[in-house]
């Protein structure tokens, strides 16, 4: 069983339950199944339509990243399991970004494997708080979830290894103040392939560029996103969202056989332009406002 859980009390568990029944049916895709896969190597897609989870396995045990919604833990388990490995040697549980859709069922998780739970420094207070403390939707009852005691906290660059297994923390603030995104090297028929995990590049709807006091450096810190995702050598592009790298167009084709369809660096590239396009044009809308 995991450690420092905090037990909270079932009128609240149900509270928080119901809350993220709302989103799943204003976003129907989060807890939709879908098959799960081999991507490459020891790395598996383990997520739903909308929410994307991954698996890296290794002969120590596996590390998953993200917990998404509590009620899709045991879709995630059933992936897992379907794939031929099990849920219970999850050993070291990963986020992309401390939002309910991402992080939710940590406190599930943790209690159901006992994995490590390590989360990047800026996240940990809204992680340990249950999304009370985030930025935005603090205040928003339907984003909280069950707070949870976050076991290793990362910084910027910090390594997770597991057996011969090593993923690389990059912060890539904004979307929140920790959002993470994800690095590792996968080799697959005599090819070594560099693999993003893209944390989050998203303006939320809401989201004050300008004069935000509860996060003044909020433009700053995607600027520094900006840098850093442009930064990173890509082969295979993935993210927390299947539709930030097509998931549902990339997988038929990954079933046909022939090039691994999720080898696009030029995808990756031309999706990070976009959003910051779009980031620099809601910048500057906001700056015209504010005048």
């Amino acid at each position: 069983m995991g450690q420092g859980i905090p037990i909270v009390p079932r009128l609240l568990i149900f509270v928080l339950s119901a809350a993220a029944s709302v989103f799943a049916q204003a976003n129907p895709d989060w807890s939709e199944p879908f098959p799960p896969f081999h991507i490459a190597d020891n790395l598996y897609y383990v997520g739903s339509k909308g929410l994307a989870n991954y698996l890296v396995a290794t002969p120590r045990g596996n590390i998953l990243i993200n917990s998404d919604l509590e009620s899709n833990v045991p879709m995630i388990e059933a992936s897992i399991e379907k794939l031929g490995f099990k849920f219970k040697d999850t050993k070291i549980l990963l986020i992309s970004h401390a939002h309910w859709d991402h992080d939710a069922g940590s406190a599930t998780i943790k209690e159901l494997t006992g994995a490590t739970y390590m989360v990047m420094d800026a996240d940990v207070p809204v992680v340990e708080s249950g999304g009370k403390t985030d930025f935005e939707y603090g205040n928003s009852p339907t984003s909280l979830y069950r707070p949870v005691k976050v076991d290793r906290v990362l910084h910027d660059g910090d390594e997770v290894r597991l057996g011969s297994a090593v993923l690389v923390a990059h912060l890539t603030p904004g979307h929140t103040k920790g959002c993470t995104t994800w690095t590792m090297e996968v080799t697959e028929r005599g090819k070594t392939y560099n693999v993003v995990i893209l944390g989050s590049p998203n303006v939320n709807a809401g989201y004050k560029l300008v004069d935000n006091s509860a996060y003044p450096q909020i433009a700053e810190d995607y600027e520094r996103m900006w840098g850093v995702l442009k930064s990173l050598p890509c082969d295979i592009f993935l993210g927390a969202h299947g539709n930030y790298f097509g998931l549902e167009e990339k997988y038929p084709l990954m079933k046909k056989g022939g090039a691994n369809a999720f080898v696009d660096p030029s995808g990756y590239k031309k999706y990070i332009a976009q959003k910051e396009q779009e980031f620099r044009a809601e910048l500057t809308r906001q700056k015209l406002a504010a005048k």
